[in-house]
């Protein structure tokens, strides 16, 4: 297996993205993205239903990237055609970071996406709820993060405000479309494990609603690249302690595969409208 460009600690990870972006643009003679979203679980059919896909790209084939480790990512690259001549860049291949590879594969996505073009980038995940009346298949705007990596994308002295990390204005034309649409503060953890009963409640005193194991560290790197973010939140589960039965990646799938013919539209709706 040919080695990743971005395990070379002497690589620079933007050149490897403006190198992916070029390869994209190549493949699918797109030569610019507008808008990316990287669809977690249970948001997989929204690719099809915001545009015409004119391109599907193994992941594998674009520099840095690799085949995803988790069920529920299709380990594709799509090039989508918009109403009104605007191209988005879906993106069906996130690396987790608990699957140990370093930040720098964690946000490769996004960084290719900042450098094919993308000024918005939309990041949606599976992930447990701390609020008792989000029951399995609610959709939520994630309104900030706490990163509990202890990690992060940004390296050497570089100091970048996240203060608005998740876009008043986006979050703003979300509601505009679902005006039920309920927002909370996203927790992520190292993972892979679940997060225990303690955990959950420390996250909830410290000011959070919804807890999972991807998303913040994105989401700082699209700001870095001077990317508008919008971030959503599947509740596939009632997070450890909340919920009295235990928690199950399959119970996390299913969960998704039910709530995603509502919340693909719902997302479909949300991109037409941005």
């Amino acid at each position: 297996m040919d080695q990743n460009p971005l395990d070379d600690p002497a690589a620079d990870p933007f050149a490897v993205a403006r190198r992916a972006a070029d390869r994209i643009a190549e493949l699918t003679g797109v030569e610019r993205h507008d808008l990316a979203l990287t669809l977690g679980s249970g948001w997989g059919r929204a690719a099809d239903l915001i545009g015409e896909t004119t391109h599907t790209i193994p992941a594998t084939e674009v520099p840095g990237f690799s085949k995803p480790a988790l069920e529920g990512h299709v380990g594709t690259l799509r090039s989508v055609a918009l109403p009104g001549g605007r191209r988005a860049l879906v993106i069906g291949a996130r690396t987790h970071y608990y699957e140990g590879h370093g930040v720098r594969r964690v946000v490769h996505s996004v960084r290719t996406a900042a450098a094919a073009g993308a000024s918005v980038m939309i990041l949606t995940n599976g992930a447990g709820g701390i609020k008792e009346h989000w029951q399995p298949g609610t959709p939520v705007l994630i309104s900030d993060h706490i990163n509990l990596t202890a990690d992060s994308p940004l390296e050497g002295a570089t100091f970048i405000d996240l203060t608005d990390l998740y876009s008043a204005r986006l979050r703003g034309i979300a509601r505009s479309v679902e005006p039920t649409l309920d927002e909370g503060v996203y927790c992520q953890f190292r993972g892979p494990h679940y997060e225990t009963p303690a955990e959950v409640q420390m996250a909830k005193a410290i000011g959070g609603h919804i807890v999972g194991m991807s998303t913040a560290l994105e989401a700082i790197a699209a700001r870095q690249a001077g990317m508008e973010v919008l971030g959503m939140s599947l509740i596939t589960n009632l997070a450890a302690g909340i919920q009295q039965t235990p928690l199950s990646h399959e119970e996390v799938i299913e969960a998704g595969r039910a709530a995603e013919p509502v919340i693909s539209k719902l997302l479909a709706d949300i991109v037409q409208a941005v």
